[in-house]
């Protein structure tokens, strides 16, 4: 039996996952999980990333204690985000949360000194404000010191297999989430950093999915109870690791990762830059094998997890089933919202803007809480649907089927709107990709599986997936020419 220690970091909660590979089945078995909460101080978010540490020590304190005799330990997060290190190693400064809003209007000054065609031939990624572009760009034109004295940036992933293994080093699949990496040279955009007044100099090494970074530092694993266990960059991307768990054959197939944020596109060999991803505003994300996920990047159930906060403050507290199940009840097809409005990104009162949005496009205001909910994943399934059909317009053949999976995969309400809304068949599942996906690479990484196309194979033989088919499609047409005129 071999065993992988996989940390999985998600902007909501992080968890240390045991992956037995035994008898041609992987199974997984929890840890640990803690939550993961932005913190505000002053004017800024950031992330508690000594606490994060601390819980990942956690973690290999509770395998050690468990007596797992690891062969290996990888890593994923959330992508964009960053640590600065001073030339002695020490961070400097507390990493900002990508919702923070130093960026606001960033993206536009930089069009101004690199045109937005140019940044997007260079890198191929979407734009989002939360870039580590934009980020990078807002501190430097605050003369910001921790960049004047900076001497690596390493991603959050790279910044844990850091202190986890003394190497530092950027991978790949997390690098390409920057817009700070050029996929036709296989290297950092330097130049164009350059202009931008960025310095090229704190942009390291950059490694392929797998590779071994070095053993446990010493003193971790004293702290820890752990040996001397090999520290495998896995794919440090979370979704890059979700849609390496995905048990499909071939390539005619949607992912979708399902979460806070939803990821849906498509495997290619190489990147497509074009003037059609351009206009479509598609990303090219470093993915398992050489690969690229050509991909769209929409805000998933963030606005049901906001509103569920919000509600929590005021008093009143419900599991996700039970805003799903009230949703289910509240009347079909009301008004209409675009998850991508730049108002919905920052965390507050999601209800209130949701009214805000449906009063400002002249639509009926959903009163109840389950009409809300209904509002946000009738959207957000609408959403997926015109994604979908640029998927097949770039690529230039149909793509029958929808691989949902991540934790959204759960939703078994959305995946049935995913389906009727973009006529498509529907498979759900696994649940735990991402964590499925980080011991993959690590099995992958040390010979006990060969490639991905084995990998996989093992997932379809391990975890159970369900079907959803297209139902009422004709109806959920009507509400999609209607959420198209709102999207203009």
């Amino acid at each position: 039996m071999s065993k992988y220690l996989a940390f999985d970091l998600g902007a909501e909660s992080g968890r240390a996952v045991i992956g037995h590979l035994n008898s041609g089945k992987l199974r997984l078995k929890e840890i640990h999980r803690f939550p993961n909460r932005p913190v505000r101080v002053l004017n800024n978010l950031h992330w508690d990333v000594l606490r994060l540490w601390s819980e990942i020590k956690h973690g290999l304190a509770l395998a050690a204690k468990a007596k797992a005799r690891l062969d290996s330990i990888g890593l994923d997060t959330w992508g964009v985000d960053f640590g600065l290190l001073a030339a002695d190693d020490t961070l400097l400064g507390n990493p900002y949360h990508y919702r923070d809003s130093r960026t606001e209007g960033v993206m536009e000054a930089a069009f101004e000194i690199v045109p937005r065609a140019e940044i997007y031939e260079r890198t191929g990624i979407q734009f989002m404000q939360l870039n580590t572009l934009y980020q990078l760009l807002s501190i430097a034109r605050a003369g910001s010191p921790a960049l004047a004295a900076a001497k690596t940036l390493l991603t959050m992933p790279d910044l844990f297999n850091f202190w986890l293994s003394g190497r530092q080093a950027n991978e790949f699949t997390i690098a390409t989430t920057t817009q700070c990496y050029d996929p036709r040279t296989g290297d950092w955009a330097r130049e164009m950093l350059e202009r931008l007044g960025i310095p090229a100099r704190i942009f390291g090494e950059i490694v392929p999915p797998g590779t071994v970074l070095g053993t446990l530092l010493p003193p971790v694993a004293e702290e820890t109870g752990c040996g001397a266990i090999p520290i495998v960059a896995s794919t440090c991307h979370d979704t890059a690791s979700a849609v390496a768990a995905v048990p499909a054959s071939g390539d005619d197939y949607i992912y979708l990762s399902s979460g806070t944020w939803s990821l849906m596109g498509m495997e290619v060999g190489e990147p497509i830059i074009t003037a059609g991803s351009l206009a479509y505003d598609f990303t090219n994300e470093g993915g398992m094998g050489g690969t690229f996920r050509f991909l769209k990047n929409i805000m998933g159930l963030w606005l049901v997890q906001e509103c569920r906060r919000e509600w929590a403050r005021g008093g009143e507290s419900y599991s996700y089933d039970d805003l799903t199940r009230m949703a289910a009840k509240a009347p079909a097809f009301g008004p209409l919202v675009v998850p991508g409005d730049a108002r919905f990104l920052p965390p507050g009162d999601m209800p209130g803007r949701i009214h805000a949005f449906c009063r400002e496009t002249r639509q009926s205001v959903p009163e109840s809480k389950g009409a809300i909910v209904r509002c946000a994943l009738e959207s957000l399934a609408l959403e997926y649907r015109r994604v979908a059909e640029r998927l097949d317009e770039l690529a230039g053949r149909h793509l029958p089927t929808v691989h949902i999976i991540g934790g959204g995969s759960r939703n078994r309400l959305l995946n049935q709107f995913t389906a009727d809304a973009t006529g498509r068949t529907v498979i759900a599942g696994p649940v735990e990709a991402t964590a499925i996906g980080n011991v993959l690479v690590q099995a992958i990484a040390l010979g006990h599986l060969a490639d991905l196309v084995e990998a996989r194979a093992l997932v379809h033989r391990s975890f159970e997936v369900e079907t959803y088919e297209p139902h009422n499609t004709s109806i959920w047409e009507e509400a999609y020419q209607r959420y198209l005129r709102i999207e203009r």
